[in-house]
């Protein structure tokens, strides 16, 4: 058993359940302040969030990882006060997006300083004494890249990452664009010492090639097949590849969740598409609609409970993983 850190205080692995890896409370893209005349209030973010946990308790989970960078509308009070409403534990992270959608305050400071060791000092300092004067202290660092390359900022922020990930033994979890770079995340965070069962290479379902899953997976990481829902990709095709990770022997190292987004700081997406958004950004999709197409694709009820009960478990416990040949 282990420790982790949830926005309410730490609570020992035991008490985890079932956990979907990968959703938000609320984001806010850069810039989402200026939308004055367009703001969902603290009370309506909070039945929105109320709302949804409640419907996760319903199917028997107990916790969730809400990795909102920093610079993407984290809001850990919000956090804080939906999981006192209803006895959900929720882990945070410290970290940065990616450059193209990510903080200009940090990528404008890059131009004048090495920011390694100044985020490795701002991560470190969130990881023991909490963000800001909230006293709030995330239990995951996040880290991301764009699609097909990295950039020199977003390498600069791996280094971080990794770098505060081995000074406070704190796990990583990651975004991916299009299914690409997850191996680069990989080999940066363990080159730097990082053990690999310590890493979360997130949208890893971006891609439905399974070489590339499981070079991941023989790495020793964990591949989270966390956007089911976003039609970047058919969940037919997430199915389908997940099945095949899983027959292939890599289920013990695969984490779900959807990447849904409950409430959007300054409304980016217009008023008639918002809807819409909202019926698909649900955390209840994997239960209801994916775990009957697994089934369908031959796969076991006890392979299925391990995505969700086993796997984030004896990631947070730092369980290291069997050899995959």
């Amino acid at each position: 058993m282990a420790t982790v850190q949830t926005v309410t205080g730490p609570i020992d692995s035991s008490r985890l359940g079932r956990v979907l890896m990968h959703e938000h409370l609320a984001v806010g893209y850069p810039g989402w302040e200026s939308a004055t005349n367009d703001q969902l209030s603290h009370s309506e973010m909070l039945k929105v969030s109320i709302d949804h946990l409640e419907e996760l308790k319903e199917l028997g989970y107990a916790s969730l990882v809400d990795p909102c960078p920093s610079d993407l509308g984290r809001d850990p009070e919000l956090m804080v006060a939906a999981a006192e409403a209803t006895g959900f534990n929720i882990i945070c992270a410290v970290g940065l997006y990616h450059e193209a959608e990510g903080s200009r305050h940090w990528h404008f400071r890059s131009r004048f300083e090495d920011l390694t060791p100044v985020l490795t000092d701002l991560y470190v300092d969130e990881l023991s004494n909490g963000i800001g004067s909230t006293g709030i202290k995330p239990g995951i660092i996040k880290a991301a890249t764009g699609p097909q390359q990295a950039t020199d900022y977003e390498l600069v922020t791996l280094a971080a990452a990794a770098a505060a990930a081995i000074a406070t033994d704190t796990p990583i979890t990651t975004h991916t664009d299009e299914g690409t770079l997850g191996d680069l995340q990989q080999q940066v965070f363990t080159d730097a010492g990082v053990a690999a069962h310590r890493i979360v290479i997130g949208h890893s379902c971006g891609s439905t090639n399974t070489d590339y899953h499981l070079g991941i997976a023989r790495g020793g990481s964990y591949l989270g097949f966390d956007r089911f829902g976003i039609p970047m990709v058919s969940d037919d095709d997430r199915v389908a590849a997940l099945a095949r990770v899983i027959e292939a022997g890599a289920g013990d190292r695969v984490v779900v969740s959807h990447d849904s987004v409950w409430c959007w700081k300054g409304q980016p997406w217009p008023p008639k598409l918002r809807s819409r958004v909202a019926e698909r950004f649900v955390p209840t999709l994997f239960d209801r609609e994916i775990v009957p197409k697994l089934i369908d694709a031959g796969v076991d009820d006890a392979a299925i409970a391990r995505l969700t009960d086993d796997n984030p478990r004896a990631y947070f416990e730092s369980a290291p993983l069997a050899p995959l040949s």
